[in-house]
């Protein structure tokens, strides 16, 4: 049977009121996972109202 292990990342947005992803950092911050084998789940923000958001997540997996 495959096992898994999962990590939940925590990005921070930026802006005066956030929801700016700067996104060559974030895949950056992907593909450094990715070259040690983790693999993308899911990515959802947390929206705060009208489309500002604080956070990005990312989840991801990768065989134990």
């Amino acid at each position: 049977m495959e096992k898994w292990e999962y990590k939940t990342l925590k990005y921070k947005t930026g802006g005066f009121l956030g929801g700016k992803v700067d996104e060559a950092e974030f895949e950056d911050l992907l593909n450094s996972y990715g070259s040690v084998g983790w693999e993308l789940v899911s990515c959802f923000d947390t929206s705060v109202n009208q489309g500002q958001s604080r956070d990005v997540i990312a989840v991801l997996k990768r065989k134990m």
